[in-house]
């Protein structure tokens, strides 16, 4: 199962190094801002797969959990400040 879990984590980095490029090479910030994202998504999914892998997985979700919840936070910050100041 191991092994398994290995090749997943191998593939969500090879996800999230593509997503790097669309965030530096993205031709408007909408796309950077996706880019973000679905790295944030992907390392929230790596967390819990290395906490399979450690066996510890209760440890590595909480972290996870606070992981998501600071990315959403922070990803709606940066949508209020590119949509204006006008509510």
């Amino acid at each position: 199962m191991n092994i398994i879990f290995a090749i997943l984590m191998v593939s969500i980095i090879f996800v999230i190094a593509m997503m790097l490029q669309r965030v530096f090479q993205g031709p408007t910030i909408y796309d950077r801002m996706n880019g973000l994202g679905v790295i944030g998504a992907d390392t929230i999914l790596l967390l819990v797969l290395f906490g399979y892998i450690d066996q510890r997985p209760d440890m590595y979700v909480d972290i996870a959990i606070s992981y998501a919840m600071l990315g959403f936070v922070g990803s709606v910050i940066v949508a209020k400040y590119l949509g204006g100041k006008n509510i």
